[in-house]
């Protein structure tokens, strides 16, 4: 299955070179490649992934040890990330308001539909899962937050597309990496502005089995004061438990008042 890209470096046009410290570059770098390669990585492989030569990355993983956000995996067979890194994820979680208010709203609507209930943060070409509420059963994937889906196969991402203007649409299309994800991942340009359309009208957006097979999944858009897309509220249930159609009205109602209650 292909995974989500990483969001990619600034370029040279982007960044001031009087401010801008490319050993912090590198060290994300090498902090990153694991988003790709996701197993223990030796350091040869890190060298190559990041880009920098063998002695470059030795320093750079010497240096990520001792602080804790790189580790030897228990069975030697590499680097792996460090526990220091979930310190970081706190932070970000407890700091961001959104997150914050959105905690008990959620909780309240996963009751509700006994179903995942999740909050995704938009991100350029790619949403970022920052809550996810468990339902009865779940692959382990689905269970965690920090998870990086495309916007343009993903329900939330289409719901926070269909907000924007369609020339900045066009081009989150025109720079995605649009391979499908399950053979039901829509990728067409034709089928993609079709959906980015049902879901202006209709005021959600549904994926069906385009991540995983055999789910079902619906979110709505949360805007900011301005009404630019910030997030998006999923509801996401099993096809062996629910046709599309009830899913949509039962689901759709309660998506989007749980949606324009955390906009603004």
């Amino acid at each position: 299955m292909s995974k989500a890209k990483q969001p990619s470096l600034p370029t040279r046009d982007d960044v001031d070179p009087r401010l801008y410290v490319q050993a912090v570059e590198k060290a994300f770098r090498v902090l990153e490649v694991f988003g790709s390669l996701q197993r223990p990585l030796s350091l040869a492989e890190i060298a190559e992934a990041s880009g920098l030569d063998k002695s470059g990355a030795q320093r750079m993983c010497y240096t990520l040890r001792r602080l804790g956000y790189l580790a030897l995996d228990e069975h030697g067979r590499g680097h792996v990330p460090g526990l220091r890194l979930m310190d970081r994820s706190y932070d970000f979680l407890r700091m961001h308001p959104l997150v914050q208010r959105a905690t008990t709203p959620l909780m309240d609507l996963r009751r509700t539909t006994q179903e995942r209930v999740d909050l995704s943060l938009l991100d350029d070409l790619s949403i970022v899962y920052a809550v996810r509420l468990q339902s009865k059963r779940e692959t382990f994937a689905a269970t965690l937050v920090g998870r990086r889906l495309p916007a343009f196969c993903s329900s939330g991402g289409r719901a926070m597309l269909a907000q924007l203007s369609d020339d900045a649409i066009e081009d989150v299309f025109r720079r995605s990496d649009r391979r499908p994800m399950t053979p039901r991942t829509v990728t067409d340009l034709p089928g993609l502005r079709a959906r980015i359309a049902e879901a202006r009208t209709l005021g959600y957006a549904l994926a069906l089995e385009e991540w995983f097979l055999g789910e079902i999944v619906l979110a709505a858009a949360v805007t900011d004061a301005e009404g630019r897309p910030v997030a998006a509220v999923h509801i996401a249930a099993s096809l062996s438990e629910w046709e599309e159609e009830p899913f949509r009205r039962r689901m759709a109602p309660l998506a989007m008042e749980a949606a324009r209650a955390l906009s603004g």
